[in-house]
């Protein structure tokens, strides 16, 4: 009784702030487009030359957003937008007039990535409620891009839809046509509707960008401020059921042995209703996604590495809410506690478990409610434990057969606002623990999108031998709008609060609060066209001692100036010793680290010019003598042609006196004073033939070693005593080398084959060979593992499939 009636006096609260406002909101100018259906079939072929065109209305007289925000375009770039629609589609025309047609920017590049080119686009709410966009672009060299668009979380190109774009250059500038199916969208169920739209133009040589509907920088939401299309009626959404079987072939190779792997899957989409969608993967094949950055880890947490995995990355808006999910824990390297006989030891632990299969239902309704879930379940996994006294093996299982689970409810309203519940779970058969983490989270704006309060209550639960729960809650206040803007927030997250089974969080048992105040120009000066200066500060405090575990003041500066070059930089403070209860590895104890100061300057030339670099030198000081840190990164690029780019990057990263844990026993905790090296080069190269067929390459060798210079004993009051008995190498040098080689043919609506030819190989070592040649030699000398791989997957549309059968 008492928890219900504290919820419903948070929600009472919650919605009472977000109808804040002192005046009643001027009402939002929205210009009106009517359009009209038509019978005759349309040709994407970027020519608006069928006589529907003629007779459509135009949307014109585009206002820039950026940098000059409200300045009527030039009428040397006018633009016009034309929509016409049938019983399967809306089509938009648009005829963006340019008096330098031979200067408009038109590189080739796959899709959603827009390059240095010249585009246009259509931002479409079906539901007019202010809460989610479908946008789809085309660029001047025909690609497309697409996304869902939300205020909360922005533009997430990971959705991918399918429709028809063509693109023309002109004498007198350039045309787009779109044929966009309504299977693409999500709208109502009512007889005549009335969406929200805009159109935006971006001239890239210029660094503007113009809208139909004006939309006021000076307000944190763009939604809202959408334009709206009238006329359309009596359309229905088709049944969206999609099949993509899928084949692939690996071929492995290395010094030992040479493998074939051949595998076949299926994934499935649905439209269960007009909002909401169910993806499921049978027999899922990851085996061509992109590798991972992997790097010497010395530090006491795990590397986290970015979702590559395209069923986790697609349309996941709503599972990233609160960030209670990191969803490499599916199917990733078993990390759970095993029970070991004595002298046992596992040599090799598998690199991942299988996934069997994972299924997800995500979308919106008309009311503004988003559910989300998503189901994974991943196969129990075997190792050899092998046992040193008797010689002897057995099966030890590392990984039981799992279940994954999250479950978001999320309730828009007043049309910038949102209150949501997020549950995450994992089940694990036999006598491995099991996790539970429950969320609500609300994100609150005044009506006029001035002030924003945000916050958010979790705790987590784990069943084993002794159940724990644990709480992370926090609560954030800011200004939203004007030159002149400040935020402000608290952080508490109890020492038993774990979310890590499919969540990932470093640190527990800590009190924080940041503030930060920033002053922006919102339209161009003399000198600038976009200037911004930020001041943040943050204290961490431990909550069992009250010592600082964590203090920073910064100031941050960044720029663009008239030629749209990018200069920033700042200056970071720490003037507290942090005590680090991290770094020793046992409960309870700590590493006192100095204060210190440092210091980065990052310059970014315009990337419309041919040749382009950014720079960025960093240092960071501390007082105590000669421990510091500095690097740089230098990263030349070069576009050859719209077809043909190259990009190089190298980082240097020294440590000189960094501290660090390196071993313990029943006597110390063992740190050793390092000296720490670490090299990076990269390239990234693509040539795209056309926008749907692309050759691209990405190398990157990883070099990094630490010294250990003078080794001690951690004290109780987190000071160091050396420490001349320990003998034990534990010096680290480690290197890893990608190289992927990959081409990408879009033969067909969603539909694509890949090849991919794959090299890698990583090496470690205690003892340090500093000569970089003979590093780089050793690594590709014998240790290359080599992979190709053929993958086609093939997009078939049920509309479509049930007129091939009712044909034959």
């Amino acid at each position: 009784m008492l928890n219900n009636l504290k919820f419903n006096i948070l929600l009472y609260f919650l919605c009472s702030f977000s109808a804040l406002s002192q005046d009643n909101p001027e009402e939002i100018r929205k210009k009106t487009l009517q359009t009209r259906k038509i019978s005759s079939s349309i040709s994407i072929d970027g020519h608006l030359n069928e006589k529907e065109w003629e007779n459509a209305e135009t949307a014109t007289n585009f206002v820039m957003y950026s940098p000059d925000n409200g300045k009527p375009i030039d009428q040397t770039k006018k633009t016009i937008v034309k929509i016409l629609y049938d019983n399967n589609a809306i089509y938009i025309g648009a005829v963006l007039h340019d008096d330098e047609p031979d200067k408009i920017l038109k590189e080739i590049t796959e899709r959603d990535n827009f390059g240095t080119s010249d585009s246009f686009g259509v931002y479409i709410n079906g539901y007019n409620d202010g809460q989610q966009d479908f946008r789809f672009f085309v660029t001047a060299a025909g690609g497309q891009a697409d996304c869902l668009a939300t205020e909360q979380n922005g533009e997430d190109y990971s959705w991918n839809a399918i429709w028809e774009s063509a693109a023309k250059i002109t004498d007198s500038g350039w045309t787009v046509e779109m044929k966009i199916p309504y299977a693409a969208l999500r709208f109502s169920a009512e007889e005549k509707q009335t969406w929200g739209i805009n159109f935006v133009r971006e001239l890239k040589r210029y660094r503007q960008t113009y809208t139909w509907n004006f939309v006021n920088s000076q307000i944190g939401a763009v939604i809202q401020q959408a334009g709206l299309l009238k006329g359309i009626s009596n359309i229905k959404t088709p049944t969206r059921l999609f099949f993509i079987p899928y084949t692939s072939g690996y071929l492995s190779t290395n010094k030992e042995n040479t493998d074939f792997e051949f595998k076949g899957g299926l994934d499935i989409k649905y439209g269960i209703n007009d909002a909401f969608t169910l993806d499921a993967i049978l027999i899922p094949d990851f085996g061509q996604t992109k590798y991972d950055n992997v790097v010497l880890n010395l530090g006491p947490f795990e590397q986290q590495f970015n979702e590559n995995r395209p069923f986790f990355t697609e349309g996941t808006d709503l599972f990233s809410k609160g960030n209670l999910l990191y969803s490499r824990r599916i199917g990733s390297v078993p990390n759970l506690s095993i029970t070991l006989d004595e002298n046992e030891t596992i040599d090799q632990y598998p690199a991942s478990v299988n996934l069997l299969n994972a299924v997800k239902i995500s979308g919106r309704d008309k009311n503004g409610l988003g559910i989300g879930f998503l189901n994974a379940v991943t196969e129990k996994t075997m190792a050899t434990a092998y046992n040193e006294t008797t010689g002897t093996s057995r099966e030890v299982e590392i990984a039981p057969l799992t279940n994954y689970n999250v479950t978001v409810l999320d309730q828009r309203f007043n049309k910038n606002s949102s209150v949501t519940l997020i549950n995450t779970n994992v089940m694990r058969n036999g006598s491995f623990r099991d996790a539970n983490v429950l969320g609500l989270l609300f994100d609150l704006n005044t009506k006029k999108n001035t002030f924003n309060l945000s916050g958010d209550l979790k705790m987590s639960s784990l069943y084993e031998l002794e159940n724990t729960n644990g709480y992370n809650t926090s609560l954030y206040l800011g200004e939203t709008s004007g030159k002149v803007r400040f935020s402000s927030g608290i952080n508490y997250v109890s020492k038993d609060f774990d979310n890590n089974d499919l969540g990932i969080n470093f640190q527990t048992n800590y009190t924080s609060w940041s503030g930060n105040a920033n002053y922006r120009i919102l339209n161009p000066n003399k000198t600038f066209n976009t200037f911004r200066v930020d001041l943040n500060s943050y204290m961490q405090y431990n909550n069992t001692t009250g010592k600082i575990q964590s203090n920073n003041f910064n100031i941050n500066v960044s720029t663009t100036n008239k030629n749209n070059h990018y200069f920033g930089g700042g200056l970071d403070y720490n003037p507290f010793k942090n005590y680090d209860y991290y770094e020793p590895r046992t409960d309870g104890r700590y590493l006192v680290l100095p204060d210190s100061y440092g210091a980065w300057v990052y310059f970014s030339s315009n990337y419309n010019y041919k040749f382009a670099l950014d720079i960025n030198p960093y240092f960071t000081n501390t007082s105590e003598k000669n421990r510091n840190e500095y690097g740089i990164t230098i990263s030349p690029r070069y576009r050859f042609s719209d077809k043909f780019s190259f990009i190089y990057s190298f980082d240097i990263y020294k440590q000189q006196k960094n501290v660090g844990y390196i071993d313990s026993d029943e006597t110390a905790i063992y740190l050793a004073k390092r000296d720490r090296d670490t090299y990076t080069n990269s390239i990234t190269s693509k040539y795209s033939i056309k926008p749907n067929m692309n050759f691209a390459l990405s190398v990157r060798h990883y070099w990094s070693y630490a010294e250990n210079k003078n080794i001690y004993s951690l004290n109780e009051d987190g000071t160091l005593t050396e420490n001349s008995s320990y003998t034990a190498n534990k010096n680290s040098n480690f290197s890893t080398w990608n190289m992927d080689l990959s081409y990408s043919w879009w033969f067909a609506p969603g539909s694509q084959l890949s090849i991919l030819y794959r090299n890698n190989a990583n090496a470690f070592s205690r003892d340090i060979d500093k000569n970089f040649g003979n590093n780089l030699s050793g690594i590709l000398k014998d240790n290359l593992q080599h992979i190709f791989s053929i993958s086609i997957r093939y997009y078939i549309d049920y509309n479509q499939a049930k007129n091939w059968f009712s044909k034959a």
